[in-house]
């Protein structure tokens, strides 16, 4: 017996509009500075087709997030041989956008949320989750369940364009 998933297409026709289906982007990346950028890039470019367009504030908030999180997870959760992955989740009905990240290093965890604390004056590094804390509605992590590692995650709400959003940068300057 096969099973067939729904198309596109029948979901579609099945009287919800295309505004109203939530939408998953995931993949794996090499664990370098290389994966991370085209993670970026990938997911930059795929916010743009869910409706959340280039040089607005919203779009370049989370990439800016996703970004620290797959540059940490190359920096911090690297383990020779092992990729990393992303899993972008765009929620229309909670106008919600979730980032996920997945590591295979356990022991290298970051800090709570709660307890996370600005680097000092000297301190070279540290300021990445400062960032993610910043711009996301809320962030954390938790053990990774079917083996080692751990995911970091983070959401920022309101990700969904309203229909006076504009643009963000020069172009919109009239």
């Amino acid at each position: 017996m096969t099973s067939q998933l729904p198309s596109p297409l029948s979901a579609h026709q099945s009287g919800r509009s295309d505004d109203e289906l939530d939408r998953t982007f995931e993949m794996r990346f090499t664990s370098t500075p290389r994966g991370a950028r085209l993670a970026r890039r990938l997911a930059a470019h795929r916010l743009d087709t869910w409706g959340i367009p280039y040089g607005t504030g919203r779009h370049e908030e989370i990439v800016l997030v996703l970004g620290e999180l797959t540059a940490n997870a190359v920096r911090h959760g690297h383990v020779p041989g092992r990729d990393f992955h992303l899993l972008l989740h765009l929620s229309a009905s909670t106008r919600t956008v979730r980032v996920e990240v997945t590591d295979t290093r356990p022991e290298r965890t970051p800090p709570r949320p709660e307890v996370l604390r600005a680097p000092g004056c000297e301190d070279t590094g540290g300021r990445g989750l400062l960032l993610v804390g910043a711009l996301a509605t809320r962030w954390g992590w938790y053990p990774r369940p079917e083996g080692p590692g751990k995911t970091v995650w983070a959401e920022c709400v309101g990700a969904v364009l309203d229909a006076g959003d504009r643009p963000a940068g020069p172009e919109a300057v009239t």
